[in-house]
């Protein structure tokens, strides 16, 4: 496997003095990119992800035009579920969505395993091809949490509250920590596999679980994070934590055993670390910001650096994924702009 040539990114990851901050972009790879636009034309989502070359340039394209210091794998959070026996499809303008949603613990009980080489090849070459022939800095690899999954198992598609995926965790208890175990399990399998081909850093998507207030976490879905977390840190890769809208969870993320904490735009780093954030974090320009003059932006951007160097740990990103309306040259600029200035603020 090639080594990684610039790993700037993995040594912020795990708290170390860097010489730059380093910047990657939620969702850097895809619908604001003109040759991803082109490919999407012919394909879908669900064949370039089965295809590992063509995966593999989608993935590696962002980091070769933006001259970012970390790629993450092109792929959805839904790819591992059709393993375990969910029906689901990815429509267009919806998003997933699920013909046999999870109802019951009988629902739970059917549910199957993955095993990855016979259930995700494709995922797993395109990873090799990545590591081993075509990129110069560490690729992300990752999944959904529990608790987002579920939701999408259990509402039967993307949902504004929730309301289904709540009423059965606290109407079935019994059924809905038998589905976190499930989860679980499937997710610790699947990271492993994906750390296993050459993926250097894990980040974990718990997108909708800021629907959740603390002590709901804490009993619902805190003691399967731990588990994972616990598990895969035997894998000495970083591990990242993000959600959105879950400012208010970011203490009980920090007590897990992970490295990264990701932050949405809501909390800032300053405030973050009076809060008592000890470990790495991640983040947390809102992605709106790039749809603004480049003034504004860099405004917003050196005021992000400004916090996040104030200790070593800090990884610049989004507070969420990059719209198809921002422009990629805005993307290449930022990147630049963050490591030059990053960079002249540390060797003061």
């Amino acid at each position: 496997m090639s080594k990684v040539i610039n790993d700037t990114f993995l040594k912020a990851a795990r708290g170390e003095k860097t010489g730059h901050t380093p910047v990657w972009y939620m969702r850097q790879a895809g619908r604001s990119q003109p040759e991803y636009r082109k490919i999407k034309e012919k394909y879908s989502l669900f064949e370039i992800t089965h295809q590992p070359e063509l995966c593999a340039y989608v993935t590696r394209l962002p980091v070769e035009q933006y001259n970012v210091d970390a790629a993450i794998l092109y792929k959805d959070i839904m790819t591992p579920l059709p393993a375990l026996g969910v029906d689901v499809e990815i429509k267009s303008g919806i998003g997933p969505v699920i013909s046999n949603p999870v109802r019951s613990l009988a629902d739970v009980e059917k549910l199957g395993e993955i095993h990855p080489e016979n259930d995700i090849p494709y995922v797993l070459d395109t990873i090799k091809l990545l590591t081993e022939e075509q990129l110069s800095v560490p690729l992300i690899g990752f999944s959904g949490a529990p608790f987002t999954l579920a939701s999408y198992m259990i509402e039967g598609g993307p949902s504004k509250n929730y309301n289904k995926t709540k009423a059965f965790m606290y109407a079935e208890p019994k059924a809905w920590f038998a589905l976190m175990d499930k989860l679980g399990d499937m997710i610790i399998t699947y990271v492993k596999s994906q750390i296993k081909a050459g993926a250097k850093a894990i980040q974990i998507f718990d997108s909708w679980v800021g629907a959740l207030n603390v002590n709901d976490y804490r009993h619902y879905i805190k003691p399967i994070m731990n588990r994972i977390f616990t598990e895969l840190k035997e894998e000495n890769v970083p591990l990242i934590m993000f959600g959105v809208g879950a400012s208010h969870l970011a203490r009980e993320w920090n007590d897990l055993p992970l490295d990264v904490v990701g932050l949405d735009w809501r909390l800032e780093i300053s405030e973050a670390r009076q809060m008592g954030i000890h470990k790495t974090v991640q983040g947390n320009l809102d992605p709106a910001i790039l749809l603004a003059p480049w003034e504004v932006i860099e405004e917003r951007a050196r005021a992000i650096i400004d916090q996040g160097i104030e200790q070593p740990g800090h990884i610049f990103n989004l507070g969420h994924g990059v719209f198809p309306s921002v422009n990629p040259d805005t993307l290449k600029r930022l990147a630049s702009f963050i490591h030059e200035y990053s960079a002249s603020r540390l060797g003061r």
